[in-house]
């Protein structure tokens, strides 16, 4: 059965987008189908992080307004057998999409791909209720700081409201020697404090910066700490929903 997971972030610049890039990529690594939509409206980077920037025509607001076919709005990654983008609109403002528009958009590309991931806007607002419509699951990122553990709480509280009852943190941007010397919280303190069941931890690494500047997932590049950081949360997301079935 094909899975729509919503990626979210409490603040910008915990690396929610890198995450969602690189979450697909290694889906599509393991063989399944996967589209990645950016939900961002104005202020859209997914493009750029997969170097597809000069490839966009129609974007996801022009396939949910019937202005395009879905399938045109689709964008093929060519170095992957399956996966492909939709881009985000260049306008940030769009009130006259509803979360039943984005409800129909998730509804058909359950068609088409096995995995569909929905990169949100940061932090609360609008934007979080339209691409949370229509999710089975939410991946929540943080950085090990208490403002962005904060604010991701505030994200969870607001998912759950929304009824997404699946949700999921990843700490991302940790650096071990600063944890071990107490200057950001701890592993087991963050799992105490949040709700989200725990998934893993990215850590920091400037090739991450790197990857995504030229446009290329970090994790094309295996055996790998940072790609086996990403096949250890996939592991454990697939084991948490195959409990929840």
């Amino acid at each position: 059965m094909s899975k729509v997971y919503l990626v979210a972030s409490g603040k910008g610049g915990t690396g929610k987008t890198m995450f969602a890039v690189n979450l697909g990529a290694s889906y599509a690594m393991r063989g399944h189908s996967v589209v990645i939509v950016d939900m961002d409206m104005g202020l859209r980077n997914l493009d750029l992080y997969l170097g597809l920037e000069n490839n966009v025509v129609y974007d996801v607001y022009d396939a949910m307004m019937g202005v395009c076919q879905i399938k045109q709005a689709l964008i093929r990654d060519r170095r992957f057998d399956n996966l492909c983008i939709m881009g985000a609109s260049p306008e940030r403002e769009k009130g006259d999409l509803t979360p039943l528009h984005v409800q129909v958009l998730c509804e058909k590309l359950r068609e088409q791909f096995d995995y569909v991931i929905m990169d949100a806007p940061s932090g609360l607002d609008d934007g979080l209720v339209l691409a949370a419509a229509g999710v089975d699951a939410a991946i929540i990122i943080a950085t090990p700081e208490y403002a962005a553990l904060r604010d991701a709480d505030a994200v969870d509280m607001e998912l759950m409201k929304l009824g997404v009852k699946r949700r999921y943190l990843v700490l991302n941007k940790l650096i071990a020697e600063m944890m071990t010397a107490g200057y950001i919280p701890k592993l087991r303190e963050v799992v105490a404090m949040m709700r989200p069941e725990f998934l893993g931890v990215i850590q920091f690494d400037s090739n991450i910066n790197i990857s995504t500047n030229v446009g290329v997932p970090i994790v094309m590049k295996r055996d790998t700490y940072i790609s086996r950081n990403f096949d250890g949360i996939i592991d454990r997301l697939e084991e948490a929903e195959a409990a929840t079935e």
